[in-house]
């Protein structure tokens, strides 16, 4: 059934016909003449009509709802709460909260209140009074009764020290520390082991006091020497999921972060043999022999300049290298590697020398283009040069003047393109290489930490409240891994920002009229689609209908 036109005189006229089909043919057949087009369009009749049927048809009634009153719908993002939703089921992190939950009654959805705070640091992160406002704008079950005062109890609930500091402990332990327990041991297994694991540090900056405790000046990772801050490791495990996190006064230098950190390791997860792998910053001559006396296996960055050891022996080391081709995203990566050892038998240190062919390219450049600079610079004087750290490492006195030490650059020379490990493990020269280029993994994280989920900067007054504000990043990054791991499984890479704007895109409207709620959904765009199919997450329908 529908309208149509015909031109009779001169004048137009609206007829209601329907199709029917006479003797095996189709004709359309008059109904009713509305009038002539002018008249019927001046009187309103037509829409008068779609009116009183409309309101037997859904989607009409979708549309003349918005169009007469705007305010009845509700309309709200659900890619998000979602998709991260099921992953936050699958992963065990709402039963464990609950868990961990039980016997406190805080008259408010804790575990709500966790979850949308973990949402907000992946989508677009700030303060747990932005995150109450942002939350208006999407669809998150058991989140309508939140106020701002549970989001500060949640995040000082995380914090909560649950047990006196003990003796040589760098922090205390806390209800944090529980809930990363028992998720370690939701996934745990036969075949699960901590056999590798990676740790780093960096420092998180405070506006404010920064905490009882936590907040103190410090060497700052940030750049912003004059604020108080924490320092904050991160431990993941060989496939790059986030185990743990340990958060420190921001006086504590990476060396003494180390060992408690690896301690508490040991007994948290229940580690019987590991070997831990971290960076230059946090070995010394005390660690090393810590880890040794643990039983513990390392691949530790070493100190090219500073030791005497590698200075004069490593790397006066004749023996030949060995090629060693990593397969990169961006280009394969041209390593040459070998092993050193100083010392004989049991007691002898082992060290991994690497070259890489284009870091040694690099810093040969860097380095001309900073004896051209300090050249120039010395025609027109050379006093202000000396408080230049880039100029003053390659001048030396010469009388009353500075010139350039021709001996200093020879010797920066031997360091191009060149890293040292330090390790006891029982791998090949090449397996340490490779396991040491996976701490780019850690990171990768704290870049994410601080960048995407904009952990920084952090507002609250109390150590358990800053403690939890970190945790619930944690938390993001473990979402964000189990996320990246399952499209990767089906051969997918979505780029991370258009992936969280596709998902903003999807929406759903709801409209309550005449006893009905009819929810319509957006179609999916982008990579929206293949991931919720990657993750095994069902869209709902275009169309819902029930009663209201």
């Amino acid at each position: 059934m529908f309208v149509r036109e015909k031109t009779v005189n001169g004048y137009t006229y609206l007829y209601l016909v329907e199709n029917v089909r006479e003797n095996g043919r189709s004709k359309q057949r008059i109904i009713r003449n509305l009038g002539r087009k002018e008249a019927v369009l001046a009187a309103g009749d037509l829409d008068r009509l779609l009116a009183s049927i409309g309101r037997f048809s859904e989607r009409s009634m979708v549309l003349n709802a918005i169009e007469a009153n705007p305010a009845q719908v509700d309309a709200r993002r659900i890619g998000g709460p979602l998709l991260f939703g099921r992953l936050w089921q699958r992963l065990g992190i709402d039963a464990v909260l609950e868990e961990v939950l039980e016997g406190r009654q805080f008259g408010f959805a804790v575990e709500r209140a966790v979850f949308v705070a973990a949402l907000h640091r992946l989508f677009v992160s700030g303060s747990d009074r932005a995150c109450l406002d942002w939350m208006e704008s999407y669809a998150i079950d058991g989140s309508q009764d939140l106020a701002l005062h549970h989001f500060y109890r949640a995040m000082a609930w995380l914090g909560e020290e649950i047990e006196e500091k003990a003796e040589g402990a760098l922090a205390p332990r806390c209800v944090k520390d529980v809930i990363e327990e028992k998720l370690f041991d939701r996934r745990r297994d036969l075949f699960t082991d901590l056999s590798l694991v990676f740790m780093d540090t960096t420092s998180l900056s405070f506006y404010g006091a920064g905490g009882d405790t936590l907040g103190r000046r410090g060497h700052s990772k940030d750049h912003r020497p004059e604020l108080a801050q924490m320092i904050l490791a991160v431990v993941i495990d060989a496939q790059g999921r986030p185990i743990c996190t340990e958060m420190v006064p921001g006086n504590t230098a990476d060396v003494k972060v180390f060992m408690p950190i690896v301690t508490r390791l040991r007994t948290r997860f229940g580690i019987t043999r590991s070997c831990v792998v971290a960076d230059r910053g946090m070995i010394s001559a005390d660690t090393i022999a810590a880890l040794e006396e643990l039983g513990m296996e390392y691949i530790l960055g070493a100190r090219e300049r500073t030791s005497s050891i590698i200075r004069d022996v490593v790397l006066n080391d004749t023996a030949p290298m060995v090629p060693l081709v990593l397969e990169r995203q961006a280009g394969d990566t041209q390593l040459w590697v070998k092993e050193v050892r100083v010392g004989k038998g049991e007691d002898a240190q082992r060290y991994v020398v690497t070259l890489n062919e284009a870091e040694a390219r690099k810093d040969k450049a860097d380095r001309q283009a900073i004896i051209d600079g300090l050249q120039t610079q010395l025609k027109k004087g050379d006093k202000a040069l000396v408080g230049n750290s880039a100029y003053r490492r390659y001048l030396k006195a010469s009388g009353k003047t500075f010139e350039i030490d021709m001996g200093k650059l020879a010797d920066e020379a031997r360091y191009d393109g060149i890293s040292v490990l330090r390790t006891n493990a029982r791998i090949t020269p090449l397996q340490a290489v490779i396991r040491y280029r996976d701490l780019l993994q850690v990171e990768a994280l704290f870049r994410v930490a601080k960048a995407s989920f904009d952990t920084r900067p952090i507002f609250h007054q109390s150590d358990a409240a800053i403690r939890g504000h970190v945790f619930v990043s944690f938390l993001a990054l473990t979402l964000a891994k189990e996320l990246t791991r399952l499209c990767q499984e089906k051969g997918l890479q979505p780029e991370w920002q258009p992936l969280l704007n596709d998902l903003d895109r999807l929406q759903e409207a709801t409209i309550e009229k005449d006893g009905k709620s009819i929810t319509v959904r957006t179609p999916t765009a982008g990579m929206v689609g293949s991931v919720f199919q990657a993750t095994g997450v069902a869209l709902p329908a275009n169309i819902r209908e029930k009663a209201a």
